[in-house]
Parts: C-alpha cells; structure tokens; sequence
C-alpha cells in the first residue's frame, strides 16, 4: 500500500505551487524556485505527475508530464513538471494564460518508486494488477509508456485492457504484454486535484 505520509495541506501546497509555476511561466518564461521555507518531506526525492484538464469541455485532458522515478527533490520535479505540461506535450498546443486562469484544473500526482513485476507467465500479470491503486509502466528495448493509476479507472478498463492500453502508450502492439522479454512496472500514487480553476484542492479517491 502506499505511504500516506502527505496531509491535505501538503497536498494544496503541491498544487498551488504548480498552478504559480505555469502561470508565472507564461507570463515571463522564467522557471520559478520553491520557497526556502517549504517542509522538508516535499524536498525528498519522489516521481510525479502534473496533469491538466480542462474543465470547460468535461475535463478533457489538456497535459500530462512528469518523472516516473525519485530522481529529484519532489517540489523541483513538480515545477519542471506543470511548466512542461502546459508547454510542452507533443499532444497539445501550449496552455494559454487566459485558459490558465479560466479553464484549466490541475491534477498532481505523487509516485511511489516503480517495481518490477515478476512472473513466470506474463498471462498472469493481470493477477498483480489492483485496478484504483495500481499505475503501470510497460517497457520493451527503447519503447516505454506509462498509464497512471486513475486513468484505468476514469476509462472503466479491466487489468487486460489496462495492460494493452500502456503497450500502446509505448508505441507497442495492445497485446506485447504477453511477450516474453516484455517488462511490467506497477506504482501507486497520491492524487491531489482541483475541481475548479485555482478552487479549492481535495484528495482524490480512486
């Protein structure tokens, strides 16, 4: 199970600190710094994902950028994170600053360190898949995509179509999963998330 060492009020922190980083952004082009003052639990190394949505056309998903892996402190992770996906998914066109203000929700998503599943079958992978706690990452030589865990929810999939939907996100054929040489990461996450442009921050429960 996840460690849900993160309070709400940490939560609203992360949030909000993404929501300053990709305005002041777009309003200067320059890249924020976290405040000196910030806890030091939001300075450990961690993964995470900034999403945005727009909530003006049913929370169509607008960006989505971040670090599968603890590799920087988490604050600074966040801002790289939201400033990317608002300006630099190749799925979208940039975020503007009017849609910032009046649109856009964010999404913020605190990893745990991906695991290796291992199995002797890969048709028993979806047995160590929890759907609503779960996220995935499917890799396979240089191809690699990552599906977090609110998104199997959100698409009513089971743990096969999970599964085949983070093969396409690796730009592999839906059923690769089932190929020997094929690897299955599974991760958790804490979702903190916004319901109404820069409104108030809840906890999301999957």
């Amino acid at each position: 199970m996840i460690n849900n060492e993160l309070t709400d009020e940490d939560g609203n922190f992360l949030v909000k600190l993404a929501r300053k980083s990709i305005e002041e952004y777009l309003k200067s082009g320059i890249k924020i710094e976290y405040p000196k003052e910030i806890d030091k639990k939001l300075l450990e190394k961690r993964g995470v994902f900034v999403t945005l949505k727009n909530s003006k056309n049913d929370f169509e998903l607008r960006g989505c950028i971040g670090y599968p892996y603890p590799i920087k402190p988490l604050a600074e992770a966040l801002i790289d994170s939201a400033i990317e996906a608002a300006t630099n998914d190749p799925r979208f066109y940039p975020v503007s600053l009017e849609e910032l203000k009046n649109e856009i929700v964010i999404e913020v998503s605190v990893l745990t360190t991906p695991k290796l599943i291992v199995v002797e079958n890969p048709k028993d992978y979806p047995k160590h898949i929890k759907i609503g706690e779960d996220g995935l990452i499917v890799e396979r030589g240089f191809y690699k995509g990552l599906l977090l865990p609110q998104v199997a929810v959100e698409w009513n999939w089971n743990e096969e179509d999970f599964l085949s939907n983070c093969c396409i996100k690796a730009g592999l054929q839906p059923d690769y999963w089932l190929l020997k040489g094929t690897k299955v990461y599974k991760f958790q996450a804490i979702i903190f998330e916004e319901k109404t442009p820069n409104g108030k921050v809840e906890r999301k429960k999957l």
